[in-house]
């Protein structure tokens, strides 16, 4: 059985029972285009989101002084907290209706940006960015699980979720021009206020384009569950990030193993629930399994890509932030290519062998990052890195399609919330990781170029990372920096060997388990 949408003066869909046959070869109008252009805004204001932060951190590193853990939470809060609430709250647009989660979530993000954009100090952003992560958290759920209402098809379907993605990557596209006009003409914090106008728009035109669901039968949602879920998620983040800098502490082992059983607990709970907050059993389906595991590992090389070439842009090449971000454009468009070419090709050739050959040229795009430290400039930066967001669009649009498409329409919101939890934190992963590897090269090599006699203020902002080695004005920095350089290119490099090789064998893992898969129709 599949379901199909009533709608009625209440605004809320009531489930019709359908044939699987009838339902799918129902096309979708102008309406529920015109509709998809809506849902593609809060989309995009999530990519600008993710490119104006990074092109914006060295004048906020310059104002607020963040540490390096400090930046490196700034970055991370958000991805952390949306990944640790989007199974919560994705579950909670199924039961009180996926357009009303999104009009809150909007609200929410809004606010969050303002707190955000004045923030005084680094602990304030970092909560305003943590607040932010779960407003983000209603945004991707409620919007996906909707375009899956609405584009019942599974070609279109599969082209609607394309040109979702897309919206993300053309986000990001102009997040770095529109972030570089901003900080050329106003303060870091003007970058969060680009949220206002896009959140108006979809506040306004929302409840006119947009239908109603709530999954029938959904049940009481277990606040249990809820809490299960973040203790299970939320210390596995931390004992990442902090093993990846200060190695297997004790305090990260028994973070991890309260995690570990707390997960362990919430999936007993689950399958004993007749209306669970995660249906564990959607993990029994072999696509969509293996589907989230390729966007969990593809994300997390583009997490720290995406960190990585923007500071060494602006940090090593020093350009200006409006130059930087025209420079990140033609990566941004190769993505845009691929989130709506890849549901096309995907007619043709089986989805796992188009995903495959894209995740295999994104591996030659980060060879070319890794080469910056023998050929440093802007030719190898742009093309590995374009080359890196082709593969990203491809599996952001095919691996999405495939979650949510093996999955009753009933179960949207769920399978929704895990795709995007599972990206979300492969990208958040991504920044942890490489972050904290590059930053291990870096300072081994500083150290090397380093004197005691320095003073101590230079010393320890050489020593912490390039973005606080930048801000250092006085003669004796300006003749290290070159060497903080070098040092940072080293351990960039090194980060992007380590994601080649893991995306190779990604690629391969791939094209064998998802190789049944018929082609789209």
């Amino acid at each position: 059985m599949t379901f199909e949408t009533d709608q009625h003066q209440s605004g809320v869909s009531k489930p019709i029972t359908m044939g699987a046959t009838t339902a799918c070869r129902k096309k979708a109008g102008p309406i529920e285009w015109i509709g998809l252009a809506v849902l593609a805004l809060p989309t995009a204001l999530l990519g600008l989101d993710v490119t104006l932060l990074y092109l914006a951190l060295p004048a906020l590193a310059e104002d607020l002084r963040p540490s390096s853990t400090q930046a490196l939470w700034i970055m991370d809060a958000y991805g952390f907290m949306i990944a640790g609430f989007l199974i919560t709250l994705g579950t909670l647009g199924d039961r009180i209706g996926r357009r009303r989660l999104l009009m809150i979530g909007a609200t929410a993000f809004a606010a969050a940006s303002v707190l955000a954009a004045f923030s005084p100090t680094a602990n304030t952003l970092i909560a305003a960015r943590a607040v932010l992560g779960v407003a983000g958290a209603t945004l991707m759920p409620s919007t996906l699980a909707l375009i899956s209402n609405m584009f019942l098809q599974p070609s279109q379907r599969a082209l609607a979720i394309g040109v979702w993605a897309t919206m993300f990557a053309l986000g990001m596209a102009l997040g770095p021009l529109v972030g570089g006009i901003l900080l050329s003409h106003f303060w870091w914090g003007s970058a969060f206020l680009v949220a206002l106008p896009v959140v108006a728009i979809v506040l306004i035109a929302g409840p006119w384009l947009l239908p109603e669901y709530r999954a029938p039968g959904s049940g009481r949602f277990d606040l249990p569950s809820v809490a299960l879920s973040l203790a299970a998620i939320l210390p596995m983040i931390y004992f990442v990030k902090e093993s990846a800098k200060t190695g297997l502490t004790p305090v990260a082992v028994l973070t991890l193993m309260s995690g570990v059983i707390c997960g362990a607990i919430f999936v007993r709970r689950q399958r004993s629930l007749s209306s669970p907050l995660l249906d564990v059993r959607l993990f029994g389906n072999g696509t969509f399994s293996a589907a989230l595991g390729i966007l969990l590992f593809g994300l997390v090389g583009v997490g720290g890509a995406m960190l990585l070439v923007t500071q060494y842009l602006q940090l090593v090449l020093d350009l200006p932030p409006v130059i930087a971000g025209l420079w990140m454009g033609p990566p941004a468009f190769m993505m845009i290519v691929a989130g709506i070419g890849a549901p096309l090709l995907a007619r043709k050739i089986r989805p796992a062998f188009v995903m495959a050959g894209s995740l295999a040229l994104s591996a030659i795009g980060y060879l070319l990052l890794a080469t910056l430290a023998w050929m440093p400039g802007l030719t190898p930066v742009t093309i590995g890195y374009a080359l890196v967001y082709l593969g990203l669009g491809t599996i952001a649009a095919l691996g999405t399609d495939l979650v949510v498409g093996a999955t009753p329409p009933e179960k949207a919101g769920s399978a929704s919330a895990m795709s995007e939890t599972v990206q979300e934190l492969g990208i958040a992963l991504g920044v942890a990781l490489f972050g904290s590897l590059t930053t291990l090269v870096y300072r081994n090599a500083i150290f090397e170029r380093l004197s005691n006699d320095l003073p101590q203020d230079v010393f320890a902002a050489f020593a912490d990372s390039l973005w606080a080695a930048s801000t250092v004005a006085t003669p004796v920095a300006q003749d290290l920096i070159f060497g903080a350089k070098a040092s940072f290119v080293a351990g960039m490099s090194a980060s992007a060997a380590v994601a080649a090789v893991g995306v190779v064998v990604l690629s391969i893992l791939c094209a064998w388990s998802l190789r049944r898969v018929p082609k789209l129709k």
